[in-house]
């Protein structure tokens, strides 16, 4: 009788511990769950904009895959770092339009990742002589709106428990960026149907926005340096045209701008495609903020 009693209350102690430590793995399991949201957004604009929906949310952090200083994200090759840098991420925002060359590698290595696209529900620009769709949506302001709102809307199905907080911060931010937008609209009204030269392809959506024309661009693809003949062609261009000034970015070399400017007799300005910056939630907006004041100036010579 006693080997019996012993039995069951052996048995009885076992069947504690085991459930003990049931709760004790279902309660790591919970924690693990609700430790935290972090979000990855693939480069600088739309790290911004995934900074201001997610201002102040408890428990969401949002960092930048790439370095600030990467620019857009041509030719970029994901490294062991970004990947480390994924694996511990909930979402990864990108800007989409095929603006993110190595999706493939980063869907088939984390495929568990909720991916947001910022690019949907956007009318996408084909320049001459490109291949696919110009990626640059962010650099109008109307598109970097429906950006905002196409993350508010992914952020608040995939966290319902923020879903009013991501709403807010939302509406503040968009109604910033609407009060930039009639700003420049009002302001640059006057230049309607202006033309103007730039290098890079990041300026469509920002002339299709404002209705100014890009008569030619110099340089399609960064380090892709002109030859003697495109550089004399918009020489040429420039002299027959009136065009009133030829634009350059800050992140990449104006050489070749400098070159056309010598020769043609007018001036180079910076406008800025909102590709690197600093942290602040309303960098965007002040790279626009000193776009338009450079457009002014360049376009009343």
């Amino acid at each position: 009788m006693t080997n019996i009693r012993g039995f069951i209350i052996t048995a009885i102690i076992l069947a504690i511990i085991s459930t003990m430590t049931l709760l004790n793995y279902h309660k790591k399991e919970q924690l693990s769950d609700t430790k935290g949201t972090k979000i990855v957004a693939s480069f600088y604009p739309v790290y911004i904009m995934a900074k201001n929906v997610a201002k102040d949310v408890p428990g969401v952090t949002v960092t930048n895959l790439t370095p600030p200083v990467t620019g857009c994200l041509h030719d970029y090759t994901v490294t062991a770092n970004d990947m480390k840098n994924l694996s511990d991420a909930k979402v990864f925002v990108i800007n989409g339009a095929s603006m993110e060359s190595f999706m493939d590698n980063i869907i088939s290595m984390h495929p568990e990742l909720k991916i947001i696209e910022l690019s949907k529900g956007i009318p996408l620009i084909t320049g001459d002589g490109e291949e696919g769709d110009n990626p640059h949506l962010w650099v109008s302001i109307s598109n970097a709106i429906t950006q905002v709102e196409n993350l508010c809307a992914e952020l608040a199905a995939f966290d319902p428990g923020n879903k009013e907080l991501y709403e807010k911060n939302t509406a503040d931010y968009v109604a910033k960026l609407d009060a930039l937008r009639q700003t420049m609209h009002s302001e640059l009204a006057q230049y309607k149907g202006t033309k103007i030269i730039t290098f890079h392809e990041a300026f469509p959506y920002f002339a299709r926005e404002f209705e100014l024309e890009i008569a030619a661009v110099v340089e399609r693809e960064p380090g892709s340096a002109p030859s003697a003949k495109e550089l004399a062609k918009t020489i040429d261009l420039i002299k027959s045209s009136g065009i009133p000034a030829i634009f350059c970015e800050p992140q990449y070399p104006a050489a070749a701008a400098q070159t056309i400017a010598n020769e043609s007799g007018i001036k180079v300005y910076v406008l800025d495609p909102a590709v690197t910056g600093s942290d602040d939630y309303d960098a965007y907006i002040n790279i626009m903020q000193s776009n338009l004041k450079v457009l002014k100036e360049a376009l009343s010579k």
